[in-house]
C-alpha cells in the first residue's frame, strides 16, 4: 500500500536539465487524456465536476470563472494538481500540499505552463495544521486510505476549515463490492492501478468519516462515483459502496 503519511526526500534545489526534463515528461504523461492514466483523469474530471456543482449550490454562485473568487482553497494530497488547477481557473487562491516531492515539482511545472498561480508545498497535513492556517475550502481526495492514523488526518483537515467553510472528503468504502471492484478489478484484472496501490483494510466507511469530522461540521452532500464498464464514463450514483464523496459545512462563527 502507498504510504502518504511520510515525506519523500526533497527535490534538489538546483535541478539539472535532465531532472527538469523528467518532471516535464511526467507532467505530460499525468495530464495526457489519451495516455495510460486516462481512466484516472476521467474519474478525477467527474469528481471535480461534482465538487464544483456543490460549491455553486453552497456558495449561491454560478459555476463560472468567478465562482471561487475571494476564496482560499487547500488541497491535501494535491498530487500533480488535477484538482487544484480547475479551482484556480474559477478564481480561487489555491494551495496544494503533498508528501511526494516529485508530485509537487510536476504540479508546479504544469501550473506554470498553464499560466496558473498555485502555491504548492512539499509537506504533510499535520505540518500545515500546526501553522494554524485556515481555508474557506479544504479538499482531501484519495489520501485517507493511505495513512495509518486516519482519524487524526480527518480531524486536522476539519480544523483547517474556516468557520462557515466547506470540507470535501473522497475515498473508498470498505465493502465486499469495493474489494471486488477496486482491488481485484482495478489492480489485478484491468490494471488501471499498480498491484498493491490499495489495502482494502484501510478503506473507510462514510459513517467513520462523519464521526471523525467532529460536531462543528455537518454533512451537506454525499454521492457515490461509478464507471460504466461499457463506455468507461464516470458518473455520480446514489450507491456509496465503492468510491464516494462527502461534503461538509462548518458552523459559522458566533458573534
Amino acid at each position: 500500500m502507498l504510504d502518504k503519511s511520510r515525506l519523500s526526500k526533497p527535490a534538489p534545489h538546483n535541478k539539472s536539465d535532465e531532472e527538469i526534463a523528467r518532471f516535464d515528461a511526467l507532467a505530460e504523461s499525468w495530464w495526457d487524456p489519451d495516455g495510460k492514466y486516462q481512466t484516472a483523469l476521467e474519474f478525477n474530471n467527474a469528481r471535480v465536476a461534482e465538487i464544483l456543482t456543490v460549491l455553486s449550490r453552497e456558495l449561491k454562485r454560478p459555476d463560472n470563472s468567478a465562482l471561487l473568487r475571494g476564496k482560499h482553497v487547500l488541497d491535501v494530497g494535491s498530487g500533480g494538481g488535477l484538482i487544484c488547477e480547475p479551482l484556480a481557473r474559477r478564481g480561487a487562491r489555491v494551495t496544494g500540499i503533498d508528501a511526494s516531492a516529485t508530485s509537487v515539482e510536476v504540479a508546479k511545472r504544469h501550473a506554470r505552463s498553464q499560466g496558473l498561480d498555485i502555491e504548492y508545498m512539499h509537506m504533510l497535513a499535520d505540518d500545515m495544521a500546526a501553522t494554524q492556517r485556515q481555508f474557506d475550502i479544504v479538499i482531501n481526495a484519495e489520501v485517507v486510505e493511505h495513512v495509518p492514523d486516519q482519524a487524526a488526518l480527518i480531524r486536522q483537515c476539519a480544523a483547517m476549515v474556516k468557520p462557515g467553510g466547506l470540507l470535501f472528503l473522497a475515498t473508498l468504502n470498505r465493502t465486499l463490492r469495493s474489494f471486488v471492484v477496486a482491488i481485484v478489478g482495478a489492480e489485478y484484472v484491468m490494471r488501471y492501478l499498480p498491484v498493491g496501490t490499495h489495502d482494502w483494510r484501510k478503506f473507510v466507511k462514510p459513517t467513520e468519516l462523519n464521526s471523525w469530522t467532529g460536531e462543528a461540521l455537518t454533512l451537506c452532500h454525499e454521492t457515490g462515483m461509478a464507471m460504466n464498464p461499457f463506455t468507461r464514463n464516470w458518473r455520480c450514483t446514489r450507491s456509496t459502496a465503492v468510491n464516494f464523496l462527502q461534503g461538509y459545512r462548518k458552523q459559522a462563527a458566533v458573534d
